[in-house]
């Protein structure tokens, strides 16, 4: 269908480009301005544009579709064992070119503006969340230096608001002003998060797959915003399991000899969709939820033999593979104990 690919090694100035025909043979090298790059690329005949994923390459690659190229956007652990000696922008950007080329190569699904700005909200909600945690753990390191030990974590901070509120305080003058404005900020932090909490739930009732995906147990608005503006389109894995394997909730394999070696979780794959699913599937086996669990189901037997930690990485493993499955064939979760009983 095309004759030439063309890879662009991005960055914010000048983007180097890789001119080559379908069979690798050099045609072209150049070195533009985005500005230059964006009227070359017009007056090109159509062909294949390749990016590193990285910065800004998501945006170029819908600016390319707009232009009639087709748009590729390839990891850039996949570029750089083709990399010919020294690094540099030239030839970054023919390792991009004999990297695509390569048949058996996986490329990342160009976002939509909508996923981005998704995308940038759940960061920013992260953000936030961790800037609070940072002045929390300031606020609990400077009294635990006048002897005031506080456990870890956000829910302890009233009691530390007491402590310093309190008439009988022993904390030095300047030390008690210092932390009252720790925990103003905190409070600061907490309001603007809790209102990042209601714009996540109210995009996730805009979207009808956020919707399917909460019928799901264990599957929130955080969660199914996460999977709607991180992950690519279900149709690009043949089964649940590669997009479990995706994720990085399956075993790090270190295999040789045609004898097998599982280890640990490899944590490959999307850090965020997996961190919530594992937290949701955790929410399914402890504390109260635990006794709502069928003893002759695979997860109460799961329960019964396992250590708990195990068996969420298995549920969410599980999950995954659900997600795939309602998403590919546009249907709300269904209970497997009730369908095998049907």
């Amino acid at each position: 269908m095309y004759d030439t690919m063309i890879g662009v090694d991005l960055a914010k100035r000048v983007f180097h480009l890789h001119v080559a025909s379908m069979t690798g043979h050099v045609r072209d090298r150049k070195k533009l301005t985005p500005l230059q790059f964006r009227r070359y690329m017009a007056d090109a005949p159509n062909c294949v544009v390749v990016f590193e994923a990285c910065g800004s390459a998501h945006y170029w690659a819908r600016q390319m579709m707009e232009l009639g190229h087709e748009a590729r956007i390839i990891p850039a652990q996949y570029v750089k064992p083709f990399v010919k000696r020294h690094k540099n922008d030239r030839n970054d950007a023919e390792a991009i070119v004999v990297a695509a080329q390569r048949p058996e190569m996986h490329f990342t699904t160009v976002k939509s503006e909508q996923q981005q700005a998704r995308a940038v909200v759940f960061r920013a909600r992260e953000r936030l969340v961790n800037q609070r945690t940072e002045l929390v753990n300031a606020l609990r390191s400077t009294l635990y230096e006048y002897g005031h030990t506080f456990p870890v974590g956000f829910g302890h901070v009233k009691r530390i608001a007491e402590l310093l509120e309190a008439p009988d305080c022993d904390l030095p003058a300047l030390v008690v002003t210092e932390c009252q404005d720790l925990v103003a900020q905190i409070a600061e932090k907490t309001e603007r998060i809790t209102a990042k909490d209601k714009l996540i739930k109210q995009l996730a009732k805009e979207s009808a797959v956020a919707r399917r995906l909460q019928t799901m147990p264990g599957v929130g608005p955080m969660t199914a915003l996460a999977v709607e503006a991180f992950a690519p389109d279900m149709e690009q894995f043949s089964c649940g399991r590669d997009f479990a394997a995706w994720l990085g909730l399956v075993p790090l394999q270190k295999s040789t000899g045609g004898k097998s070696r599982l280890g640990k979780l490899s944590k490959m794959g999307q850090v965020d969709i997996r961190r919530l699913l594992i937290i949701g599937a955790m929410s399914r086996i402890i504390g109260r939820a635990r006794h709502t669990i069928p003893d002759d189901s695979w997860l109460g037997r799961k329960v019964a033999m396992k250590p708990k930690m195990l068996v969420g990485i298995s549920l969410a493993n599980k999950m995954a593979r659900q997600i795939w499955a309602m998403l590919t064939k546009n249907e709300d979760y269904r209970d497997p104990a009730l369908v095998g009983a049907a």
